[in-house]
């Protein structure tokens, strides 16, 4: 399933990390123009913002909904083996995308070479997946409950208390760091223009340590209880703007304030140039990113600039050198 918003337009400073001079209340409305109207819960404003690098400097603030309507989430776990990729999410490996069907499940053990997957009852074929919110907070936790190792996760917005509203506060201008920073694991990476998040890498590592799997869905999202849904991969799903010819299209901003760019210009191609961080120069754009593959796990592969806050209440004010405690 694909939601594109395509649109031609001038990029002046649009984006944030263009160096054009222009009225910030005019650079606002063009912001705001980018996003999803039914996404945009207030903003964008301006606002004081210290920036995880100490720099003290102004941000626009905009708070969107984390989530979108049931029927463009999912599918992520097979409920049987017998079942095919149309009802079942992916999974990265090793730099690719796995179909995450029942297929994939029966094969476990031997796709990681581990006698200790089972993640199905081998009389039925029935798939175990975890069922309710309790089940899902208990699955989905850092530690994950004994109980559901041997499951596939599946989380629902609709387990939530209360819809997922987040704020986003990002720079102007991006300041650049002396030495690129790679994402932690609980700093988002972006926001995509229906204001879904861009997060950091899923802890694959820690999820297949406990013999579980948390499949994305085909847009590369899965709901986590306390965030909502969210983005790990980047799979053509999200509004695209372009923005000159030739080119990828933009479909979001990173929290540096550079622009995300698509992976791949119309030629099919990725560009030869990206560096460490998945960024380049180019004329009528200036420095932006273009993000992964959808395999690779990451969006892009690191901050050349000092990011900004995701905060939970819009009225706190954003310092970024205070790393927020693991949820």
């Amino acid at each position: 399933m694909t939601r594109h918003l395509i649109r031609l337009i001038p990029f002046l400073a649009a984006v944030p990390g263009v160096a054009v001079a222009q009225d910030e209340a005019e650079r606002l409305v063009q912001i705001k123009a980018m996003f999803d109207p039914a996404a945009i819960v207030s903003g964008p404003d301006l606002v004081d913002c210290t920036l995880s690098g100490g720099t003290e400097t102004t941000c626009f603030s905009i708070t969107v909904k984390s989530s979108l309507a049931e029927n463009e989430m999912g599918p992520w776990c097979p409920r049987n083996i017998t079942d095919g990729p149309e009802v079942s999410g992916i999974w990265p490996h090793e730099g690719k995308v796995q179909d995450a069907d029942g297929a994939f499940v029966k094969n476990l053990s031997t796709f990681y070479d581990d006698p200790n997957w089972q993640l199905f009852d081998p009389a039925t074929g029935e798939v175990n997946v975890t069922e309710g919110k309790e089940a899902c907070e208990l699955a989905a936790r850092p530690n994950v409950d004994p109980a559901y190792q041997n499951h596939c996760v599946e989380c629902q917005t609709s387990y939530m208390e209360q819809e997922a509203v987040l704020t986003y506060v990002i720079p102007m201008q991006p300041v650049d760091l002396d030495r690129p920073e790679r994402p932690g694991p609980f700093v988002g990476i972006g926001l995509a223009f229906n204001g879904i998040k861009y997060d950091a890498p899923a802890p694959v590592d820690r999820i297949l340590g406990a013999y579980t799997l948390a499949p994305f869905d085909d847009c590369g999202g899965h709901v986590n209880p306390h965030a909502g849904y969210h983005y790990h991969a980047v799979t053509g799903c999200s509004p695209e703007i372009a923005v000159i010819e030739d080119h990828a299209p933009t479909i979001g901003i990173a929290m540096d304030g550079y622009p995300l760019f698509a992976q791949l210009d119309p030629d099919g191609t990725e560009p030869s140039d990206l560096d460490e961080c998945r960024g380049h120069v180019t004329e009528g754009i200036g420095y932006h990113y273009h993000v992964a593959d959808a395999g690779a796990n990451q969006t892009i592969g690191c901050f050349k600039a000092e990011y900004g806050c995701s905060l939970d209440d819009p009225s706190q004010t954003c310092d970024a050198t205070k790393r927020p405690p693991p949820p």
